[in-house]
């Protein structure tokens, strides 16, 4: 568990906080929808990489984060069969409600990511950036990554989807 300093804390998701991480990416990311389906999937597969953010009565956030291949994209709303062949750490989502934002949850979660990440042997993270917030991983480390065979995948996200990479070593 980590705490933000404002009363935020970051905690390793269970199986009965998904309604709460569906009705916050409900919220979060209108326009990039996921069944229920993918939540319990990404917990099953990987559940040290799914954490939520608690204001001491609610969710206000969360993160799924998995093994996966290097330069290669998951299909939005697309539940995986398993995670073979992956030697990246790949931040599937991070969501937080309007009433985290501005509290350094978001840069406290992508560090204790990374350092779960090194931990664990990655030399990289990569994930996709959308909603024009290329800028927030910048800040963070992540570099754009422009590959033509990725083009295809990332427009099925938005227009402004790019592909980013964190070299962890």
């Amino acid at each position: 568990m980590a705490s933000d300093g404002n009363t935020l804390i970051w905690r390793l998701m269970e199986a009965g906080d998904l309604a709460s991480v569906s009705a916050v990416a409900a919220v979060a990311h209108p326009d990039f929808p996921e069944e229920d389906a993918v939540f319990v999937n990404r917990l099953a597969l990987y559940g040290q990489g799914a954490h939520v953010l608690e204001n001491g009565t609610s969710i206000v956030g969360y993160a799924i984060t998995h093994p996966w291949k290097s330069f290669d994209v998951p299909a939005l709303n697309t539940v995986l069969p398993a995670l073979l062949g992956y030697d990246t750490y790949y931040i599937h989502d991070i969501a937080l409600l309007d009433a985290a934002r501005g509290s350094g949850a978001a840069g406290r979660i992508v560090a204790i990511l990374a350092t779960h990440a090194a931990a664990a042997g990655f030399q990289t993270m990569s994930l996709v950036a959308v909603n024009g917030s290329s800028g927030f991983w910048q800040k963070h480390g992540f570099d754009i990554v422009n590959r033509q065979v990725l083009q295809q995948k990332l427009r099925t996200y938005s227009d402004d989807a790019c592909f980013m990479l964190r070299q962890l070593r």
